[in-house]
């Protein structure tokens, strides 16, 4: 059974970061592509980040420049590095992980909160 297992959410104040992990057992973690969704309060869930397993990125243009998404293949573990941090960042954090091959399937992390405030 494949699980993702999420860390690293907490207060920060405004202009700082915060690093949050996911990682993933149960399954390769190498056929997976990664990605960071974000649930603000009372707003939809929205994509953040994604890498895929060539370890192509891409981000949403609201954390371009601030935000930065890894992957460590050796230790089945997706990061988000956020830096810059805004109060309109505050959200519940979620990893997602997906393959392809050889069967199309999909998981989500449990969810950790960040939440930007002074």
């Amino acid at each position: 059974q494949v699980q993702l297992v999420e860390s690293g959410g907490g207060l920060v104040q405004p202009g700082g970061s915060l690093r949050l992990s996911c990682a993933l057992s149960g399954s390769l973690f190498v056929a997976y592509a990664m990605a960071w969704y974000r649930q603000p309060p009372g707003k939809q869930r929205e994509l953040v980040a994604s890498i895929t397993i060539q370890d192509s990125t891409n981000y949403a243009d609201s954390v371009k420049g601030r935000f930065s998404i890894s992957r460590d293949n050796a230790k089945n573990t997706a990061y988000l590095q956020m830096d810059s941090l805004k109060p309109e960042d505050t959200a519940v954090y979620y990893c997602h992980a997906e393959r392809s091959w050889p069967l199309h399937s999909e998981e989500w992390g449990q969810g950790t909160l960040v939440t930007v405030s002074s």
